[in-house]
């Protein structure tokens, strides 16, 4: 991923005008915004084209308005809460192109911020639709897509404005792609992939991709249980896809094919009850009664993704070993990932994470920090690791 176009490749943008594309769908109650995470990670990239003497005008969806214009989904709001991160004045324009809106920008003094009114306000956003592209084009110089988590999408602001202005990554979209290039681009080997969450339905692709690239691959969570019951382990009355086990035993035929190493659990935590501090027990996974379903890892298996993790130099993950919102059944998911960030803080290991989950599991286990890298672009993450290509990414490319 190293041929895409930076900022720094951008030259002098003293007096132009940059349209950048962030991701402002933040969470919001009462007209105010209650997490600004998104807000903050946008800083870096408009500061630095601050500095570079540009105007910045900031392009975002909000929610679903189909292409209507919904009073609840307009980014007036976000404008200040913007301001007081960025500790600089942040107008606003109800619209997102238009003479109107040029008029706006063009009153903007050299590092001035604006931000433009919720891209999907028009239908042709979401359809990238090449008029819609010209028509915002004309409001600036410089096209800089810093919304990693929409590159999944071929939008108008998200894909099409790149064929249309000289196009760069932002300062976060860089730091993520050299991330993914680390982990699954051109990694150091040996490469260990850990992939948890609770269906299989929802991660063939990932899983079928992912035994192609890494040497080894640990299952966790309730998609381990499709796996094991494929196997003909009776795993009780535990979460379980049985109508994927063909997939399941296809899966771990290509992993063989490939000289990847699946590792599943060897002892597991079950419960009668899916409920907090309920009653458990540890047995190994060839012992679980059939009034009984699993809801975590053991210290057997955890042991063994441990030893995996030292013996590997790169690790990709996604999705938790267990039932983590429940105590104690989180006891796989938090050890395993302290041990990761462990290794990743001492230098021994690029540790990439991601996925809405992911991001939970590793928060809840107090190791993000830790990780060499931790995406928080859930679809798009997902859709890297399944192998696809990204509309957003693609269109940055040299």
């Amino acid at each position: 991923m190293s041929s895409f176009k930076r900022l720094a490749d951008a030259g002098d943008l003293t007096g132009k005008t940059a349209l950048v594309r962030v991701d402002f769908n933040v969470p919001m109650e009462n007209g105010l915004v209650t997490d600004d995470t998104r807000l903050r990670a946008a800083v870096d990239t408009v500061q630095t084209l601050r500095t570079q003497g540009a105007k910045v005008a900031l392009l975002a969806h909000f929610g679903r308005p189909k292409g209507e214009r919904v009073a609840e989904m307009s980014l007036a709001p976000v404008a200040g809460a913007f301001g007081k991160v960025l500790g600089s004045n942040v107008s606003f324009i109800a619209d997102c192109k238009g003479d109107h809106v040029k008029a706006a920008i063009e009153k903007l003094e050299p590092a001035g911020v604006i931000l433009l009114e919720n891209t999907r306000y028009y239908a042709g956003e979401e359809k990238g639709d090449p008029e819609l592209a010209k028509e915002i084009a004309e409001l600036g110089d410089i096209y800089v897509n810093d919304a990693f988590s929409a590159a999944h999408r071929k939008h108008v602001s998200t894909a099409v404005l790149a064929s249309l202005l000289p196009a760069y990554a932002g300062v976060n979209m860089e730091a993520e792609l050299d991330a993914l290039d680390k982990a699954l681009g051109t990694p150091e080997r040996p490469v260990l992939a850990v992939v948890g969450g609770a269906k299989v339905s929802s991660k063939i692709d990932l899983l079928k991709n992912l035994v192609t690239k890494v040497d080894s691959l640990a299952i966790g969570g309730g998609m381990a249980n499709t796996f094991l019951a494929a196997q003909g382990i009776s795993v009780g009355k535990s979460l379980c896809e049985h109508d994927l086990a063909d997939t399941a035993r296809e899966i771990m035929q290509v992993a063989e094919q490939n000289k990847c190493e699946i590792l599943l659990p060897v002892d597991v935590v079950v419960a009668k009850d899916f409920k907090a501090h309920a009653e458990n027990r540890t047995c190994a996974v060839d012992d679980v009664a059939e009034d009984e379903m699993i809801l975590d890892a053991g210290v057997k298996t955890v042991a063994k993704l441990v030893a995996a993790m030292g013996a590997s130099k790169t690790l990709v993950w996604n999705g938790p070993l267990g039932a983590f919102e429940l105590t104690p059944f989180d006891k796989a998911t938090v050890a395993a990932a302290q041990a990761a960030g462990i290794r990743a803080k001492d230098g021994k290991l690029v540790a990439v994470a991601g996925g809405g989950d992911t991001v939970a599991a590793l928060n809840h286990a107090d190791a993000a920090c830790d990780f060499t890298f931790v995406s928080t672009a859930g679809g798009a993450f997902l859709e890297w690791m399944e192998g696809k290509a990204l509309p957003g990414v693609e269109a940055l490319k040299a």
